[in-house]
């Protein structure tokens, strides 16, 4: 029988009271091993509650005992993320040290909110009128929501939830319904932490939880990540419903190849970043833009690369793992062959690979187009999977021109060895993460993570000093102590002296 895989709200697992659920299966199986509940309108408010009723008492906790559990949940974290991994793989598909490697990384913003009692200090101004002192503080907003996707079910949470925690807030994580077995997982490690009941919760669901979140009046921050187009609407609703919102969108990733470059190295870029993950990253590369007379060198390097992959289930040592459902696999699949009737040439043809893995999991194998052109749709949209496009172009300037009239501007990378080409590109380029010899230029935990255009909707990136000044609310405050001789009457506006 199908796991019951449940809510967690007030330290503790709550099952589905509404009736609704939604099956989770295992990508490389085909099979059904989860059934998770999904939120009615009751669950999201008791979850709210919840965190509202916790908020007070967290937020006067001092910084010091906010700390301790932060870091005991990241001892914990470290000494056990294998089993955060395995959760992973059975129920996103990527293989096993991919869901490692993320546990790792959301591991650093754990690391990186251990020292928050750095990162919030306030200012303070002596004497800045006769008698007058001015200092700042930041505090936090109050119960705030994660929304989370599929492709990083532990590493997107973490890029929030410990800064928000960290600063004094009360979280609600609504994670993928795809993946949602890592939620519960992490809420019951914060429990083993000592985090106080009710500090942490997770609604299971899907668009009723996620509206009821974006309408909620107790929820005073929304932060997001998925596509665009919904990335938008929960932009419009939470802002419209008086919310802090960090909506974080899609991608469509380049990576571009001057005639000085490596091609050894920009093509083993060109592969682990196009088909890690099976594609489902957001910093994935998507589109490799060939400049001068590059082309055929470089297609034919990344061919021969793609051809050593092994495709299979995650758990046994393959290098690609499948999609996370049959729907999306479909999807991605149609992608391939309106490319290919769209005229682009089909180099390596993902749909027919054998895979080491059972017969009905989602399987679709690296995929290489050449010769694509800007209109085809395999360049236009986000396809989030394993499909890798090749553009020539004839010139730095029109492969800067490609990336900056692209609607997105997630992430993108340039390899070259020439130091004037690579300045020129990171000043040049409208994209708000840069590689240079770097394929999926992700930043560490103390810089922000986020892209331009629609990539983003909302001011603060994800994580480092973003997240905090996202989390946290500025207040300055001026005080006299008594002193007899400013006191009498004076209407007019106060002035410093």
């Amino acid at each position: 029988m199908p796991t019951a895989i449940p809510h967690w709200i007030d330290g503790a697992r709550r099952e589905g009271a509404g009736g609704r659920t939604a099956p989770v299966t295992d990508p490389a199986t085909g099979e059904v091993t989860g059934s998770v509940a999904l939120a009615d309108p009751a669950e999201v408010d008791a979850a709210v509650a919840a965190a509202t009723a916790a908020f007070p008492g967290w937020r006067d906790t001092s910084l010091s005992r906010r700390t301790a559990v932060l870091f005991r949940f990241r001892e914990l974290l470290n000494a056990r993320k294998p089993e955060l991994a395995a959760l992973i793989t059975a129920e996103h598909g990527k293989v096993l040290d991919d869901a490692l490697g993320e546990v790792s990384r959301g591991q650093e913003v754990v690391e990186y909110a251990c020292g928050i009692p750095s990162l919030v200090r306030g200012g303070f101004t002596e004497n800045a009128s006769t008698g007058v002192d001015v200092h700042s503080v930041r505090q936090p907003l109050g119960p705030v929501a994660v929304i989370s996707p599929f492709n990083f079910p532990a590493m997107v949470p973490m890029w929030f939830f410990p800064i928000a925690i960290a600063t004094g807030n009360t979280v609600v994580l609504k994670p993928s319904e795809k993946d949602p077995s890592a939620s519960l997982w992490m809420a019951e490690l914060w429990k083993e932490a000592g985090l106080p009941d009710g500090v942490f919760n997770v609604l299971q669901g899907d668009k009723v939880a996620v509206d009821g979140l974006l309408e909620h009046p107790g929820i005073r921050g929304i932060s997001f990540v998925g596509s665009t187009p919904i990335a938008r609407y929960v932009y419009e609703t939470g802002t419209k419903a008086g919310k802090r919102v960090q909506a974080l969108g899609g991608a469509k990733n380049h990576m571009i190849v001057l005639p000085d470059a490596d091609l050894d190295l920009a093509a083993d870029a060109a592969v682990n970043s196009g088909f890690g993950s099976a594609g489902e990253r957001c910093m994935a590369i998507s589109a490799v833009v060939a400049v001068g007379g590059v082309g055929d060198d470089l297609v034919d390097r990344i061919a021969r690369r793609t051809a050593t992959l092994r495709t299979g289930d995650g758990r046994k040592g393959a290098d690609m793992g499948p999609l996370v459902t049959g729907e999306h696999r479909d999807r991605v699949r149609s992608y391939v062959e309106a490319g290919e009737e769209a005229g682009a040439k089909l180099v390596v043809d993902g749909r027919e690979v054998r895979p080491d893995g059972a017969e009905n999991g989602f399987w679709l194998g690296p995929t290489l187009l050449d010769h694509v052109q800007p209109h085809m749709s395999v360049y236009t949209d986000e396809i989030f999977g394993p499909v890798l496009s090749v553009l020539r172009v004839d010139s730095y300037e029109h492969a800067l021109e490609l990336v900056n009239s692209n609607p997105y501007g997630n992430g993108t990378a340039i390899f070259t060895n020439d130091g004037g080409a690579a300045r020129r590109f990171q000043n040049e380029v409208e994209v708000g993460m840069i590689g240079i010899n770097v394929p999926i230029p992700v930043p560490m935990a103390y810089y922000s993570f986020g892209g331009w255009k629609n990539s983003l909707f909302g001011d603060s990136h994800a994580h480092g000093a973003e997240g905090v000044h996202f989390f946290t609310r500025g207040k300055v405050v001026t005080s006299r102590w008594l002193d007899p001789s400013h006191g009498g009457l004076d209407l007019g506006f106060p002035q410093n002296g």
